[in-house]
């Protein structure tokens, strides 16, 4: 008789930590899954900002805005009047100070 109780409260012992591991899997379920859903929240949001900067790079976009505030911009490879070259290459400046 003893022996039938001690398995008795053994076996209610082992249904309550299920009955309690159960629910903290539930609760770990819901947390991730709201987790989740702020993800997907930020990464609609970044997509979104990634939109709006590959609208404001287009080329079109670019030109438009150049052209809108009047810039003078040097094409790359050209040299400017400061002699500077943007692809490396050998300027007249640089060709008249090698003779010094």
């Amino acid at each position: 008789m003893l022996k039938m109780l001690l398995c008795l409260g053994c076996a209610l012992a082992i249904a309550v930590a299920m009955l309690e591991l159960r629910q903290q899997e539930l609760e770990l379920k819901h947390r991730a899954a709201k987790l989740q859903e702020e993800i997907e929240g930020q990464q609609a949001k970044l997509w979104g900002q990634q939109l709006q900067i590959a609208i404001y790079t287009a080329p079109n976009a670019l030109a438009k805005t150049i052209n809108h505030h009047s810039l003078e911009l040097v094409p790359e490879g050209k040299a400017g009047e400061d002699g500077i070259n943007l692809e490396g290459n050998e300027t007249e400046a640089d060709r008249n100070a090698g003779g010094l």
